[in-house]
């Protein structure tokens, strides 16, 4: 497979419940990979080989594979990634995206472009990734595909173009027309749909059919003008090759999404899918190269995707296996790496020697020799390795663009059951954290606990149960706690002297400083140094930089981190011998403390995005339960048979909501909560929530 033109690096992501395992299941099975159809429901599903997932029936860890697809006389080598639906294990997707060339995103016919499905489509845009859209599902009651394609174009802003028109819905989907080769397909349930046929076009579809067909010819043609040409002329000269080349092309620009439809669970689609896979989506080639910035340089470079260039990788997941121990997950993008040798961590400096390369297929590993550009693999060996760190020659180093994640929302206090599991619990929780950079572990300063934080309850229930089953350490736990963060509203000015004699040499550092909100749209510390005439040596800016970026973890009213601020050094002096780059860093630090408290210092609280699902004989009580909540609701609309209630709603108010939901609605409503946006809590919020901290 040495020709990178018939390769696909692929990840398949959606909503919960959209069927994105069942569809891996069934690509596994029509590839040869597997003999048997796995299913989710059955927690035999392949792809969700931890037991939690079999239990639950859901997707927690993102699980890559290797297949072959023959099309058209070619051989592709596809590698799949399948992620989780959950938005508490959203960190998988965007890992993912950041490493993958193409992406399918599958719709459930019935529930359209839901709150998640709106997250994984805005993680692929930012590392624009071009995909390939899957309705699924068309055999489900109130299933409609032409509702899907409007809610892509309107929610999520995109231009669907339909390549396939169902034949039928419902219980009566049977197949679809091809718009490409304008050919009506039935499959042969006999053969787990393994065979399909070619049928007359039905009567009743021919003008929806000749409509859409247009619609695609028009799409396609636009960028082509001898496409046009023919378009106006005859539209029947333009072949099926001119079509296809022609999707493609618009795909990999990102110009439209080809929209494709069947039924997974029903056998029903996925082959033409993975034709799709193979004709519209890039190959590493299509990427043409990646870029990096040259660490001894600090200048911008690129690599082409070739085996012959400097050996680039990124590292994109970590994860502990019983058997290999750390397991290092790698997307090369140039150069090749032979088992055995030895790479260079471009962000720590290091070294490392690789013992084994392996192509995985979800949690089992087939040995190989070596990898090379455009491939997808893991390797054993590595000692420190973090994600988003680049793997490449110590000869050309580069480091490569890494992801960003979210912060965690939600803490609870562990402890183990046993004092003799102390410091197997530190060594679980550091392995955990090491694999999973939503997950936090740290120690709270006033009451000595030790804290956990994740995306939501399910993430650290599912942590817990880890814990007790993967590394056999019983803990003891606390109630959740929202983690809240800390801002600052005025602009101030502080001058702070740090002085200390103490016999010989002594401290000092004197600072002048305006601190207050940072710009609108920047995170994190803006620092700018307005000092003139040599009165702070330059030498000393870092160390003051740095005491500010260190203070603002722990801010002055309950110790919760600061997100940004903007500092202004206006002036100051040093002394010649008493002052060090120490002194300015600790007098920064003192100097954050006093000034914060006089620039009005709030709380912030994690806003959540809310859909409920309910009948309609229970809105009132969804939505008077929510305005208890302090919930404020955005709208009402009408899905098939239910109502869905969007609102935003405190962190704060929302634990044990889905045993709460279940009461009040008979068990027939659910929801999706996802994270939105941090907001200034109210006064007489604030002080309640400072007593309970510092009365605990």
């Amino acid at each position: 497979m040495s020709d990178l033109h018939y390769t696909r690096n692929i990840g398949i992501m959606a909503h919960i419940d959209a069927g994105k395992t069942t569809t891996t299941e069934r690509i596994l099975f029509y590839t040869g990979k597997n003999y048997k159809l796995g299913e989710t429901h059955e927690g035999s599903a392949t792809m969700d080989w931890m037991v939690q997932e079999q239990e639950r029936g859901i997707t927690i860890t993102s699980a890559a594979t290797t297949v072959f697809w023959d099309w058209k006389d070619n051989r592709y080598k596809l590698n799949i990634i399948d992620t989780p639906g959950h938005v508490d294990f959203t960190v998988e997707v965007e890992r993912s995206l950041r490493v993958l060339d193409g992406a399918i995103a599958i719709f459930c016919a019935v529930g359209g472009v839901e709150p998640q499905s709106e997250t994984v489509w805005r993680q692929a845009d930012k590392y624009r990734v071009p995909r390939i859209a899957f309705v699924n599902k068309m055999d489900r009651a109130g299933a409609d595909f032409f509702n899907v394609v409007g809610q892509i174009k309107d929610r999520l802003g995109a231009n669907p173009i339909p390549i396939e028109i169902p034949i039928g819905q419902e219980d009566l989907y049977k197949g679809v027309v091809n718009l490409i080769s304008n050919k009506a397909l039935i499959w042969d349930e006999a053969s787990n749909g393994m065979d399909f046929y070619e049928v007359p076009m039905p009567e009743d579809l021919k003008e929806t059919v000749a409509e859409y067909r247009q619609r695609l010819i028009e799409g396609v043609a636009e960028e082509n003008e001898e496409l046009m040409m023919k378009f106006f002329d005859n539209p029947d000269s333009i072949t099926e090759e001119e079509i296809v080349a022609e999707i493609r092309k618009a795909t990999l620009a990102m110009k439209i999404v080809p929209v494709m439809c069947g039924s997974a669970f029903k056998n029903k689609g996925v082959q033409s899918l993975l034709d799709a896979v193979a004709a519209f989506l890039p190959s590493p080639l299509d990427v043409n190269e990646v870029d990096g910035i040259n660490p001894k340089t600090e200048k911008p470079e690129s690599r082409p995707i070739d085996a012959k260039a400097p050996f680039s990788a990124l590292a994109f997941k970590i994860a502990t296996d019983p058997y290999v121990g750390r397991l290092c997950f790698f997307r090369v993008y140039s150069g090749r790496l032979e088992s055995g040798s030895y790479v260079y961590n471009a962000n720590t400096g290091k070294k490392e020697r690789i013992s084994r390369i392996m192509q995985m297929h979800s949690n089992k590993q087939n040995p190989l020799d070596f990898i090379e550009a455009g491939d997808i693999g893991a390797a054993v060996g590595f000692k420190d390795i973090k994600t988003g760190q680049t793997l490449c020659d110590e000869r050309h180093p580069i480091v490569l663009e890494s992801m960003k994640f979210p912060d965690p929302v939600i803490s609870i206090a562990v402890e183990p059951q046993s004092t003799a599991d102390i410091d197997k619990l530190d060594n679980a929780l550091a392995k955990l954290a090491e694999e999973d950079p939503t997950f936090q572990v740290k120690t709270d300063e006033v009451s000595g606990q030790t804290l956990i934080s994740g995306m939501g309850e399910l993430h650290l229930d599912i942590i817990l149960d880890r814990l007790r089953r993967e590394f056999g350490v019983a803990v003891n736990q606390g109630r959740p706690e929202v983690a809240y963060k800390e801002a600052i509203k005025t602009t101030v000015q502080h001058h702070e002297i740090y002085k200390k004699q103490t016999g010989g040499k002594g401290k000092f550092a004197d600072i002048l400083f305006e601190i207050g909100p940072a710009d609108e749209g920047v995170s994190g510390l803006q620092f700018i140094n307005e000092v003139r005439g040599g009165n702070i040596p330059k030498e000393y800016m870092p160390a003051i930089e740095k005491g500010f970026k260190e203070a603002m973890v722990n801010g002055v009213l309950a110790g919760y981190p600061l997100d940004s601020m903007k500092v202004r050094v206006i002036d100051g002096s040093f002394h010649p011998v008493d002052s060090d780059q120490l002194s300015f860093e600790v007098c920064a630090k003192i100097g954050f403390k006093t000034a914060c408290r006089k620039a009005n210092p709030v709380l912030l609280e994690p806003i959540m995005k809310l859909e409920v699902l309910t009948p309609d004989a229970y809105v009132g009580d969804v939505t008077g339960d929510l305005n208890r909540r302090r919930g404020v609701l955005e709208n009402i609309t009408a899905k098939v048979g239910v109502q869905a209630v969007h609102a935003k709603v405190p962190l704060e108010r929302m634990f044990g909501y889905v045993t709460a939901l279940r009461t009040i609605t008979s068990g027939r409503a659910n929801s999706t909560m996802e994270f939105s946006h941090y907001a200034e809590v109210s006064h007489d919020m604030q002080e309640s929530i400072l007593k309970n901290k510092y009365n605990y």
